[in-house]
């Protein structure tokens, strides 16, 4: 008798046991930690688990399936559907039995939103904090070629923001003041990978150049050429690239101080070849009917404000509603992007993999070239497009952001919702 009362209670431990690994691992694999919909959206989720319960903290801007939010824990029926009827945030607990929990996810119900979609070229002028240190420069010290800034652990990447307390603001500035310093000890102030530290230098005199050198070679600003993602009427804000801007010389995210973008005009495309990235080359038409200012540069693209924005020369003059990462599929797609003067074309494309991401990432989408005339004029993706917008199903999805070094044909794109709400910042609380 006492054996088969220990079996039971084994037995139904185990049971439970089994019923909770079994109900986690199905939510956990069905149900992102946070899902953002649109109102009037409806998210739909295909699981049956028994004897899981749900309940949220409000009911009113939430339906599931057909009825309103429980606030107490209530039996979940299958399959699951999610109605967005308001704006704003609601958690949700799932458990088991209404007693052990099991998950706990946000649901965040967004308006709308319309923008502009980009393709054009654009001329990118950047000014960093300070100056970055792109290389060394040896000279010869007691027999030896050598350079005292990196003998005093100055690296290249390094961006100098002060010598011995005054402020750097370009490389001419830097230039003076290190004249200046002469032979005596010179105390640099550098950034390094976002943190900030002095550093002491003694120069030597280089006899090449009559005077005393730390032997760095420095730089100030970039430049270069790329694609306008987006543009929103309401606010007059951008974005652009998809991805950070690094300096070409230390691969290192420039440190912004400022920048501007200007229309750009392509007068020429070299292809891209397997294991050879092609690229456009543009002239920059820096003129008032077309500029913008930077004012951050990030790891989803470059973005901020841009004047007497005009987009005669788009397929898509006018607003189109953007895409939430959840609502962008595998399929055929289109691809804006100039390859000659100034004109956008819609180019076809094939979205072959779309990666659901709940936060931020620039490589949700692999994307295939597949219409011919573009294939035909530049290969596939090339250098300049980065930023390309991507449109499916009348909705702007996403964008262009690296090429497929070894097959130019694909690539990777970020979800456009990511790059709003590094714009825009796009949330409701």
């Amino acid at each position: 008798m006492h054996k088969l009362k220990r079996y039971l209670l084994w037995s139904i431990v185990l049971t439970l046991a089994s019923l909770l690994f079994f109900s986690t691992w199905q939510l956990r694999y069905n149900l992102v930690e946070n899902i953002r919909l649109l109102e009037g959206e409806t998210h739909y989720v295909n699981f049956r688990l028994p004897f899981v319960y749900i309940q949220g903290d409000r009911s009113d801007i939430l339906k599931l399936n057909g009825d309103d939010l429980p606030l107490a824990a209530r039996r979940i029926s299958s399959p699951l559907n999610l109605e967005a009827r308001g704006l704003g945030k609601v958690k949700l607990e799932f458990s088991l039995l209404g007693v052990i929990p099991l998950r706990q996810i946000t649901v965040d119900i967004l308006p709308e939103v319309y923008l502009i979609p980009g393709g054009h070229s654009i001329g990118i002028k950047i000014h960093s904090r300070g100056v970055a240190v792109v290389g060394y420069y040896y000279f010869n010290i007691q027999g030896r070629n050598r350079s005292p800034a990196r003998e005093a652990g100055i690296r290249v990447g390094d961006t100098l923001l002060a010598i011995n307390g005054e402020k750097v603001v370009d490389v001419n500035q830097a230039a003076e003041a290190l004249e200046k310093a002469g032979a005596g000890e010179i105390l640099l102030l550098v950034n390094r990978d976002g943190k900030e530290m002095q550093i002491k230098v003694r120069p030597s005199y280089s006899t090449a150049d009559g005077g005393y050198r730390i032997g760095l070679y420095i730089r100030d600003s970039t430049a270069g050429v790329g694609t306008l993602s987006f543009y929103n009427p309401s606010t007059g804000r951008y974005g652009a690239l998809g991805h950070i801007i690094v300096d070409s010389d230390t691969n290192k995210p420039v440190n912004l101080s400022e920048g501007t973008i200007v229309k750009a005009k392509i007068i020429d495309i070299k292809a891209a070849q397997k294991g050879q990235p092609g690229e456009k080359t543009g002239i920059f038409m820096d003129h008032e009917e077309f500029r913008g200012k930077i004012d951050k540069n990030t790891p989803f693209g470059i973005f901020g404000r841009l004047d007497n924005f005009q987009s005669d020369n788009s397929p898509y003059p006018d607003p189109v509603p953007m895409a939430l990462a959840s609502q962008v599929e595998p399929g055929p797609a289109e691809m804006l992007t100039v390859v000659d003067g100034e004109r956008i074309d819609s180019y076809s494309v094939i979205l072959e993999k779309v990666t659901p991401q709940s936060r931020p990432g620039d490589k949700g989408i692999v994307l295939r070239v597949v219409d011919e005339e573009l294939l035909s004029r530049t290969g596939g993706i090339v250098q300049g497009m980065s930023g390309s917008p991507i449109i499916q199903n009348g909705r702007l999805v996403g964008a262009v952001t690296h090429v497929f070094i070894n097959d130019p044909t694909r690539g990777y794109g970020i979800f456009l919702e990511w790059m709003y709400q590094e714009a825009e910042y796009l949330t409701n609380n």
